[in-house]
């Protein structure tokens, strides 16, 4: 399995990350696989996983606990919180540490910062930034991470306001040509030193036509990884291959694969940049009050 630098770490972190949202009973994977999915992919490499209290109420989280018993000082666990204050937040945590069965998780992440508000209620006093740094200096968590799916903006600007370690941003090959993340959040992050984490890789199975181009293209760009979300082993088993084949897109290539694709980019394939998930309608970039660069 190929390695990369994690943003100003010297951590390796593996080029395939294994997204948990999916090792669930809601996506036909049962506790028993869950357990040898994950147990698999430290076997062949994979050393970074990621998860969230909100993903089928907590259970992706006791998997990944299950899981990785006996293993967890091969592996750097990411988990999140979706409150903006510090209360929230904090009581996330707790939570998230139980169900994983472990007194730290390596990265702890602001979930899903959509709105100007969101990114305004992590910032404010008592807000979520407060209860980052507090639990990071009880130990809690060793790094500190945001995560935006739809407007690259508001994760720019989370980046100047604060050092965070790593970002998880959309940056699938659809995600290029709508408000992109590879176009207004990377360079800036790479500048700063911060991890980028590529998601919605696959956008939601649509580019499943082109499994190794969406994949080449998504860790052509310079990210430290990017997670794929499985349930079950043989998607594990193709994506590790993958990982072990890949070489950069050239331009030629990337050209060609946007060709074939132009058609998906629409609201209804790219729902986490919609208005609201199912709407079909794109999300309406809205005013910022706040500096540009």
């Amino acid at each position: 399995m190929q390695t990369r630098a994690y943003g100003r770490d010297p951590f390796q972190v593996s080029l395939l990350g294994f997204g948990a949202q999916r090792i669930v009973d809601e996506h036909d994977c049962t506790e028993e696989q869950a357990v040898a999915i994950i147990r698999r992919a430290v076997e062949l490499g994979v050393n970074y996983f990621d998860t969230a209290p909100s993903y089928s109420d907590g259970q992706s989280e006791s998997r990944v606990g299950l899981g990785l018993q006996g293993l967890r000082n091969r592996v750097h666990i990411a988990t999140k919180t979706g409150g903006r204050t510090r209360d929230a937040a904090l009581r996330d945590l707790e939570g998230s540490l139980k169900r994983l069965q472990t007194d730290y998780v390596d990265e702890w992440r602001i979930h899903n910062v959509m709105q100007p508000k969101d990114l305004e209620a992590a910032f404010a006093k008592d807000g979520a930034i407060q209860a980052l740094m507090e639990a990071r200096e009880q130990g809690l968590v060793r790094k500190l991470s945001i995560s935006g799916h739809t407007d690259p903006r508001l994760l720019a600007e989370a980046i100047r306001r604060f050092p965070f370690d790593s970002a998880l941003v959309a940056l699938s090959a659809l995600d290029h040509f709508i408000y992109s993340f590879a176009h207004d959040f990377v360079p800036l992050a790479v500048e700063k030193g911060v991890a980028v984490i590529g998601m919605k890789v696959m956008a939601l199975g649509k580019l499943a036509p082109w499994t190794s181009q969406a994949l080449r293209y998504t860790w052509s760009l310079p990210v430290s990884t990017a997670i794929l979300g499985v349930s079950k082993m043989s998607e594990l088993e193709q994506d590790v291959a993958e990982a072990n084949a890949f070489t950069p897109m050239d331009e030629i290539e990337r050209l060609a694969f946007f060709q074939e694709i132009m058609p998906l980019v629409r609201a209804d394939v790219l729902r986490w940049k919609a208005g609201e998930w199912m709407s079909g309608e794109w999300y309406k970039l809205p005013e910022l009050h706040f500096p540009k660069s």
